[in-house]
């Protein structure tokens, strides 16, 4: 990955490419309870990780994921499964 190795550079791409207004602490909030959250918001969040690894992102799995820290770590997951 790049800039979004940790939950820290993750949280950055959702302030800078999303606009989201999130601290720290959101990222373990339930999804249902970030405020201007939306389902706009995870498809584009999709496409911006998909750019940022080189690879496809499962939109099942990330609609299953109930946190920030729960998509980034499928998306963590996932580069560590297809390291070398």
């Amino acid at each position: 990955m790049s800039g979004i190795d940790d939950l820290g550079g993750f949280l950055r791409l959702l302030r800078t490419e999303l606009g989201l207004e999130l601290s720290d602490r959101d990222a373990y909030t339930d999804l249902a309870d970030v405020e201007g959250w939306d389902s706009l918001h995870l498809l584009r969040l999709v496409s911006l990780l998909e750019d940022e690894t080189g690879r496809r992102i499962p939109v099942r799995q990330v609609l299953e994921a109930r946190t920030f820290q729960q998509i980034h770590s499928l998306v963590a997951g996932g580069a560590r499964a297809a390291a070398p």
